[in-house]
Order: structure tokens, then sequence, then C-alpha cells
């Protein structure tokens, strides 16, 4: 296994869209959503340990959730966890973490992926990885995956890319465009070009090409976390971090450097890949009987007469389903959820709303 290469984790969502399971202080990350006996951190930890060192595998997240990071990733030093004192989106994050590896190895090769996807094909989404570290070691370049898309889904990011490949020996296309979630419409043209991926949000990058990168296209930003580099890994790293992050933008990684960048490749992939953004993904990714119910856990659901649902649950709760078709079910400390699986986007508001009229107390 390569000592140099690194893998930053990202998991500080608050996301409110898995309500009522996934609440502020507990989001989706940490939650075990298809009754495995693991959270979606955890299957991402592992995954990683495919790849890299468990020394090498670097967690960022809200300092909120820095117990329960602790609590679920038992074998983590509290060097390896980067506690954020406050949101700013992907690339202070990003900024902080690189920096930190390049000073404990200032070869490193580093892979950033989000917390809360799930990957079904373990050994493809390895070889990816894998491929695009190889590159990313020996070339000055910056790296994503791009997922093969099978339907125009309005609710990713598309990566447009040319013929041009890094080398021979890749398969590393040259990035053209990036395009926000688009309509139907577009998302429709975007399937039948062919030269368009999901963004998967996954990046592979030396910490050389990612720390010029910031000090091109973010200067400020790097300079920020820069100034105070020789405090990383050591015993004022929080403080430093702590000041840093009052001074930065939120900005992505996609909008701040991605976009604005010359060296952008694009590895196509196909290794199952969902980010759980919808209780309707997780109905997608889930196992069906054979009438389309999807029930996790299973043992005390009864269903008569119903079909095509996302039920989720607490095991000791006894639930009794009759004539449903295509909704969504879901119920945890007593709060219960039933909508129309085409109308989740009722959800998102119902919770936007009650969060303006009682805060966090309830999301």
């Amino acid at each position: 296994m390569n000592k140099d290469y690194y893998a930053l984790i990202m998991a500080g969502g608050v996301g409110s869209r898995f309500w009522p399971v996934s609440r502020t202080e507990y989001p989706k990350q940490f939650i075990d959503f298809f009754g495995v006996g693991k959270t979606l951190i955890q299957s991402t930890y592992e995954r990683f340990l495919n790849i890299c060192p468990p020394e090498n595998i670097f967690i960022v997240t809200n300092e909120i959730y820095s117990d329960l990071i602790k609590e679920q990733l038992p074998l983590l030093t509290d060097n390896q966890i980067l506690a954020e004192p406050l949101m700013r989106n992907t690339a202070p994050c990003i900024a902080y973490g690189s920096l930190k590896i390049a000073e404990l190895n200032p070869n490193a090769t580093i892979v950033v992926a989000p917390s809360d996807h799930t990957i079904a094909n373990i050994d493809g989404f390895v070889a990816s990885i894998e491929q695009s570290l190889a590159a990313a070691s020996k070339n000055d370049c910056l790296i994503t995956l791009g997922i093969k898309p099978n339907r125009p889904d309005t609710g990713y990011g598309y990566i447009q890319h040319t013929d041009y490949v890094l080398n021979t020996d890749t398969d590393l296309h040259k990035v053209k465009t990036f395009t926000e979630k688009p309509n139907l419409e577009l998302a429709k043209s975007f399937l039948q070009s062919g030269d368009f991926l999901w963004n998967a949000g996954i990046f592979i990058w030396s910490a050389k090409a990612i720390l010029s990168a910031f000090e091109k296209h973010l200067p400020d930003m790097y300079e920020i976390f820069n100034i105070g580099r020789s405090e990383l890994n050591k015993a004022g790293e929080k403080e430093f971090i702590n000041n840093a992050y009052f001074q930065c933008t939120n900005i992505s990684i996609d909008f701040g450097i991605m976009e604005k960048a010359e060296n952008v490749y694009v590895l196509p992939s196909d290794f199952g890949w969902s980010d759980l953004g919808t209780w309707a993904s997780i109905y997608e990714m889930a196992e069906k009987d054979y009438v389309g119910n999807a029930v996790i856990p299973s043992e005390q659901v009864l269903m008569f007469d119903s079909s095509n649902c996302m039920v989720n649950v607490p095991k000791d709760k006894l639930v009794v389903l009759q004539g449903l078709h295509d909704y969504i079910v879901v119920e945890n400390n007593n709060m219960l959820m039933i909508c129309p699986r085409n109308e989740e986007q009722r959800v998102k508001e119902f919770v936007a709303e009650v969060k303006s009229r009682f805060g966090n107390k309830f999301i």
C-alpha cells in the first residue's frame, strides 16, 4: 500500500433532507440507512482502507460532530479529525486538509470524498481511485470522477469532457465545462450527447497541485491558511483554525477552483454510485420485495395491499400499512412523515417552515 496516498473525507453536513431520521444533531452520515450494521461514514472509511494506510485517512467535520466521529471511528487519532468551527463550504475544508497533509508529507497524493455516498461496486471504486492517484502523483493535474449517467437526472451536476486524454495510459479526459443541476430538457440533451457525466464530487490531486491551484485561483484563502501552516499538526492548530475560518468566504471547491483551472481532468466511472440526496434515492438503492416495497428494518412492519413504498422505522416499532402505493413512510423519535414519493419537495418545504418557526428544536 502506497504510504504517499491519503484520503480526506468530508463529513460536516448538517442537512435535514432525511428528516425525521436525519437531524441537525445527528445528520445522515452517522446513520445506517440500509440496516447493514454500518453507518454511511463507517462504510466510507472502510472503502478507503483498501487504498491507503489507516493513519493516512483524515476526517474533516463540524466540531459539534467530533465526538460522534470518535464514537463511530474509534481507531482515528485526534490529529486525524479536523474540526471546523463553522460551516464554510468545501473550499476552506479542502484547503485546511490539504495543507495539514502536506505538512506531514510534501509528496502526498490526496483523494477527497464525501462521507455520505454509497458505492455498490467496491472493486470498481478502488480501481478508479487508484488509477487517478497514480496519474495525479506523476502529473500536475486536478482529477474528478464522473459517473456515466443512465437517466436524465436533474438532481446532479454534470461534467462535459473532450476527447483529449491526459496520456495514453489513462482514460482521463480533459474537462470542458461544469454545469449545475439542469432542467429536464437540458439533462436529456446531455444524456444524448454522450460526453456528459454526473459530477460525483470526488477529487484526486497531489498536495502540490491543489495548493498551487489555491494560490492561483483563491489567493486570499490560500494566504489565510498558509500563514499559519507551521501550527498544523501541533498544539496551536485548533486556535489557528478557529481564527482562520472566520476570515474565509463561503465557497465550494467546484466554483472556486475546478471551474477556473486549466488542468482539470475527469475519469469516466461506473461503480454503482449514489449521493443519497433524497428518500427516493434511498428507495432506489435499497432491496425491495416482489411488489417494490423497501422496508428498513422489516421485522415488525406488516404491509397489505401496498406497493412501491419506502418504509424506514425503528426496529422496535410495530407498523401496519394498508392501501399505500408509491409512498415514503418514515418515523423517528415519535415524529412521523408520510408523503407521496413524487412529492418529496414538499417535505423540504415543510422542514424549512418548521425551522423558520421553531429553530432547530425539531430539525
